[in-house]
């Protein structure tokens, strides 16, 4: 990693470093924030947004288009984070993304405005990665599920708060408030990282003035991300699979996959090193996090329809059958750590993961139409199993390397989690309106019979089909959730190669 050697520091300076912990976590609880929020803010505005600028038919590249950008910057700046510091990197990226905000409520029609939400997700893909990365920077093994329950915890209360919010400023204010919200959040997190967050010496001067940024292998990245990722976000919805657009775009994603791994191989220091997949331990910790990514696409994408269309619950109920899940995820990821302190981290991801397939395979079995409290408590299972799996597991491959690798390490995990939420919308999706042709006959996809449904001229045969697409989807969940059990029992090693802090 081109002579990022940590200094060696006495008791005294470590002692020094972490009086302004507190302040560089609530900095770092900030930034999380900023793409928390995000995720859930925008959606409730989404009438408004459409009556004021138009642009109906484009607007769904609201969403797609801020996370392709967060996807496909991810391993750029964790390879920039660990060349040149997580400092450098959170605070370029947390302008970025004030800027892409501050555009973002200046903008005039529907196409200015999808530009600006990608300038957003420039800057929150280091906001995620970094914030991440430096949670382990800052606190030793035996402490980071303290700092990473925060983290979920952040993640929890968005989820709950961010539609009422943006509902509420859209209704009583503007929709353009929903991006102005996020200018003091960010400044505040920008003026405690600045003052408060003092990285150790990591490098000599010379050593970063020289430092090698493997910029072709970016751009390759970005662009062969990008092209796959469109491919995949927009195959089935706004052209057929097997369409000349999909295929000319899944084509060309394949070339660009080669020209990155050609441009990798001959990089002095590549954005995607090898050692990221020839480690057993981060390639099964990759897999198994993309293979979570795929199966959170069951709750979070077609729960709420399940919830209206079949339990006929008001969006607000429905939300909350959704949400509990974002309430016990945190708390059993805070108590995860007396379990893999007992029987170590890939165990307790097993049990974890093991329990998860458990519960998505229990929703099939649900009765028709079934009760509000029955898919809740499932919810608050699978929070609490889906708890016991990721954390023991971005805590436990976050430990098995040193700093100068620990960024590209969490880039890889989240980038690998975020493409997986990619591809389980598409195949997902795909399933969704193949079960429903097939029981009505070939008419009509989930959206409108969804819409037929609010208007309330469905039939009840209209139900029961949505009913047994979602239980299609939910057993394709199962089944992402049987192979990453079987990847960390197979690929996995059965004690994780910690190093010491």
């Amino acid at each position: 990693m081109g002579g990022t050697t940590p200094a060696i520091r006495s008791g005294a300076d470590r002692r020094q470093e972490t009086r302004p912990r507190g302040a560089v976590v609530a900095a770092l609880m900030l930034a999380m924030a900023l793409a928390a929020l995000d995720a859930t803010i925008v959606s409730t505005a989404v009438p408004q947004i459409v009556g004021d600028l138009g642009g109906f038919s484009v607007f769904s590249w609201l969403f797609s288009g801020y996370l392709l950008a967060v996807t496909v910057t991810l391993p750029v700046y964790g390879k920039l984070s660990d060349t040149f510091g997580r400092k450098p990197v959170l605070v370029t990226g947390a302008a970025v993304f004030l800027l892409g905000s501050l555009l973002c409520a200046g903008a005039w029609n529907m196409a200015a405005l999808i530009a600006f939400r990608i300038v957003q997700g420039l800057g929150g893909g280091a906001l995620q990665g970094t914030v991440q990365t430096l949670a382990a920077d800052l606190y030793p093994l035996a402490e980071r599920p303290k700092i990473q329950s925060r983290l979920s915890t952040v993640w929890a209360v968005s989820a709950v708060a961010g539609p009422g919010l943006g509902g509420v400023l859209a209704a009583y204010a503007d929709w353009r408030w929903i991006f102005l919200i996020n200018l003091p959040i960010g400044a505040a997190a920008l003026w405690l990282i600045v003052r408060h967050l003092h990285e150790p010496g990591r490098q000599a001067p010379e050593d970063v003035a020289h430092a090698r940024v493997d910029w072709a292998g970016a751009l390759a990245v970005f662009a062969c991300g990008g092209v796959l990722l469109t491919a995949l976000v927009q195959g089935g919805v706004a052209w057929p699979w097997l369409s000349a657009p999909s295929l000319t775009l899944f084509g060309t994603g394949l070339a660009l996959a080669g020209v990155v791994v050609v441009v990798e191989r001959r990089a002095a220091q590549p954005i995607i090193p090898g050692w990221v997949w020839r480690r057993r331990t981060i390639a099964a910790v990759n897999l198994a996090l993309g293979a979570l990514g795929l199966l959170m696409v069951a709750p979070s994408v077609f729960l709420p329809t399940y919830a209206q269309s079949v339990l006929g619950l008001a969006p607000v109920a429905a939300g909350f059958v959704l949400s509990v899940w974002t309430l016990t995820w945190p708390v059993s990821a805070a108590l995860s750590r007396h379990v893999y302190r007992r029987i170590g981290f890939r165990d307790t991801a097993l049990l974890g993961i093991g329990l998860a397939t458990l519960i998505l395979c229990a929703f099939p079995l649900l009765p028709y139409p079934g009760s509000w409290w029955q898919p809740t408590l499932l919810m608050m299972l699978l929070g609490g199993a889906l708890g016991l799996f990721q954390l023991p597991l971005i805590v436990g491959v976050q430990s098995t390397v040193g700093w100068s690798e620990r960024g590209t390490t969490t880039a890889s995990v989240l980038f690998c989690r975020q493409t997986g939420q990619t591809l389980g919308a598409s195949l997902f999706g795909a399933v969704a309106n193949g079960v429903l042709a097939a029981r009505l006959g070939g008419a009509g996809d989930l959206d409108s019979v969804t819409r037929a449904l609010d208007a309330g001229t469905a039939p009840e045969a209209t139900r029961r089909a949505i009913a047994g697409a979602v239980h299609a989807v939910y057993l394709g969940a199962a089944v992402a959730a049987a192979l990453a059990f079987l990847v960390l029992l197979l690929v996995a090693p059965r004690r994780f190669p910690v190093r010491d802090d």
